[in-house]
């Protein structure tokens, strides 16, 4: 009696592309995992196929992955496990499928590994630049409570409806921003190139200028002197404080209590604070994960460093035996509303349902309060383009007022 063993793959095998010809002369072509190309043409042999090409697959590198790819990989391996398809086959069928070829890639990095016998979880925790840890601890308990996909839906719910929230603050911010970049780039152009023209043709009046178009021609000749030095030093300072931002914890925590204070936009990015806090408290404590672990991933779902200093408070009294509405009135950062409904929902047992009905109407404040600051900031931002591309140029027409008063 002879027994066969099959070897299964491993995790550093090469994905290579064959081609070749059956016991009938039939042309063949397919994929196929080793550790080299003479593997490769030995297992197809053992096939009766003869290989007449054996090569790596190579991926191109594609576009940078974004936690939106994330979002739809997990809504599409989500789909294809509620459907009844075997997981292996969903990774297959989502990566052939998938426009960035960076993402096909990532995805069958984690297939090779889940396929070797290594949890799903464990195979996502490889790559914490793209599945932080909210993620990883919500797939492990869908696998340890075996409700993977249930668990999958939960997550892919919760990633669009945070996609969705950092997408509106995004579309509020982005509107003025552009509009002062264009309008600094005009003024640029107007003074280095218009107002020296108007500075020759003002020579020839042979009269006093007023004091505002006095003081726009000096500034227009430090432009055209030092403007390949102003510009340098302005772009560097603005990369400079965006890698501060990033990179440094104490401009982060200067920044994110600035952004909660700003007249306009700080109540917004509060509204889509607590609603990311919220949700993602309520999606991990309706999937199983007790509420001091839950607490971990909390306070860095929330984006904001402010939140996130108040969940690690939290959390540690929560662990001594406080309540959770006790420890979150202690913060003195959350509405009032927000703890009564946690309240509530501590009471009845129902604290999951209680967070998602918060999260819910803290994501419709913020969809009503981007539209109504996009209406606030078109008057606003005329009125600032007003005043300095209209400044500018009253001030270079006075000149020629005044001489048209004289004559």
């Amino acid at each position: 009696m002879t027994s066969t063993s099959f070897s299964r793959p491993k995790a550093s095998d090469i994905l290579f592309v064959w081609e070749g010809k059956d016991k009938g002369g039939k042309k063949v072509r397919g994929e196929m995992r080793a550790l080299s190309e003479s593997m490769v043409k030995l297992s197809l042999r053992r096939q009766s196929i003869i290989a007449t090409t054996v090569k790596k697959k190579s991926f191109a590198s594609g576009r940078k992955i974004s936690d939106r790819d994330i979002t739809l990989f997990t809504r599409q391996l989500a789909t294809m496990m509620k459907a009844g398809v075997p997981l292996l086959q969903s990774f297959d069928i989502v990566a052939k499928g998938h426009a960035n070829p960076a993402v096909s890639k990532l995805i069958v990095d984690i297939r090779s590994d889940v396929e070797t016998g290594t949890s799903l979880s464990h195979a996502f925790r490889k790559f914490p630049l793209h599945f932080d840890a909210l993620f990883c601890n919500l797939v492990s308990a869908g696998e340890q409570a075996g409700i993977l996909e249930d668990l999958l839906t939960r997550l892919a719910v919760y990633k669009e409806k945070t996609q969705a929230i950092k997408g509106k603050i995004k579309s509020a911010l982005f509107y003025p921003i552009s509009i002062l970049a264009v309008a600094m780039i005009v003024t640029a152009v107007i003074m280095i190139w218009v107002v020296p023209a108007f500075k020759d043709v003002f020579k020839s009046f042979g009269a006093d200028l007023p004091a505002p178009t006095l003081f726009v021609m000096a500034l227009s000749d430090f432009f055209v002197a030092s403007w390949y030095i102003v510009f340098p030093m302005l772009f560097g300072a603005i990369a400079f404080f965006l890698q501060s931002w990033k990179r440094s914890v104490k401009v982060q925590r200067f920044m994110d209590r600035l952004l909660l204070r700003l007249p306009i936009f700080g109540e917004v990015i509060k509204k889509a604070t607590i609603a990311r806090w919220t949700r993602t408290l309520a999606t991990m404590f309706a999937a199983g994960v007790p509420l001091v672990e839950s607490l971990d991933s909390v306070g860095g779902a929330s984006g904001n460093t402010v939140y996130g200093d108040a969940t690690r408070k939290i959390q540690n009294e929560v662990s001594t035996g406080v309540s959770l509405t006790v420890a979150m009135q202690n913060t003195d950062i959350f509405p009032n509303m927000v703890t009564q409904m946690v309240s509530i929902g501590e009471e009845s047992g129902s604290l999951d349902a209680m967070l998602g009905k918060v999260a819910d109407f803290y994501e419709a404040e913020v969809d009503e309060a981007v539209e109504s600051l996009s209406s606030l900031m078109e008057p606003l931002i005329m009125a600032i383009l007003g005043v300095l591309i209209g400044g500018l140029v009253v001030a270079m027409y006075l000149p020629i007022f005044k001489l048209g008063a004289v004559i």
